[in-house]
């Protein structure tokens, strides 16, 4: 059975209550976050976190139960260890009954979101920002948990965009395409239109996205700038969604973060905003995660 220790947590009123609640729990407590595309399991045996998986589904219930299962094999677990099982994400809402006879709870994707981000940092006050489908902002501090809005741009619009201009909605092709393109050919950055550096912008800030771009743009470069584009967006959003917040530091949670163009964005917007933004080491698995953490939210499917 793998298994993998959490990164270092804050000392706050949210995790320390709910690792001492891990503590006590002796059974194997499941997460699963179901998203449109792909379902997310994580499990936690007392405080260790077992290792975690994703399946892909065309069906969110069928990819639930495929998780569910297969789970289960690859851990070496029985059905029997299982004392609970914590569903969140848009699919959630599809299952109506106990997850093979378990018992089974709900939990707000926003507290699941905010909960599981919050766990994954070693930081007392943060913004989380959920890059799936659609991206999300929530605010949590040693005594607050708050969702501060959302924008409707996510791996959704990339693979929409994908779709309509390269002719794939597949987010593996996409991401293979944009590695090898070159975004300087898409947008129009300061430095196309200004020789000297203007106050506060460097000249590789972004002007206009696809602002360079017409007929004849290579499709490498086509998918750099759809990615680059959305995940710009997201990040400038959740920062200025957040600014009467005075919070300076940022967790990045979701799928979108395991694009390799999104490091390199949060290392402008770093320099940009005077921020501090971080991927964790299982960001695409946070909402899971944080599904088991926050189960004093939870409601117990009958």
């Amino acid at each position: 059975m793998a298994a993998l220790e959490g990164n270092g947590r804050a000392a706050d009123c949210f995790q320390t209550e709910k690792r001492e609640r891990l503590k006590k729990n002796m059974g194997i407590r499941i997460g699963i976050d179901i998203g449109s595309s792909t379902t997310k399991i994580v499990a936690f045996e007392q405080e260790k976190m077992l290792a975690p998986m994703v399946v892909r589904a065309d069906s969110q219930v069928a990819s639930l139960y495929g998780a569910f299962g297969r789970y289960l094999y690859e851990n070496n677990l029985e059905l029997s260890d299982v004392d609970g099982v914590y569903i969140t994400g848009v699919g959630s809402k599809y299952v109506d009954k106990p997850v093979y006879g378990r018992p089974t709870y709900k939990v707000d994707e926003f507290e699941a979101t905010g909960t599981g981000g919050y766990y994954l940092t070693d930081k007392k006050e943060v913004i989380v920002v959920s890059m799936g489908t659609g991206s999300f902002f929530v605010k949590v501090t040693e005594t607050e948990m708050k969702h501060l809005g959302g924008v409707g741009l996510g791996g959704g619009t990339i693979c929409g965009l994908s779709a309509i201009t390269l002719g794939t909605s597949d987010i593996h092709e996409i991401s293979a395409l944009s590695r090898k393109g070159d975004v300087a050919k898409i947008d129009l950055r300061v430095g196309d239109l200004s020789k000297e550096k203007l106050p506060g912008l460097n000249l590789d800030v972004t002007a206009s996205n696809f602002g360079k771009a017409d007929s004849q743009s290579r499709p490498e470069d086509v998918a750099a700038g759809i990615v680059h584009m959305v995940i710009e967006n997201i990040c400038q959003t959740g920062i200025l969604a957040s600014a009467n917040t005075g919070i300076k530091e940022y967790i990045l949670i979701g799928g979108l973060t395991k694009f390799f163009e999104c490091r390199q964005i949060i290392k402008a917007f770093k320099n940009l905003w005077d921020v501090e933004i971080t991927i964790p080491e299982y960001s695409d698995y946070a909402t899971a995660i944080g599904a088991v953490i926050a189960d004093n939210e939870a409601q117990k499917i009958e």
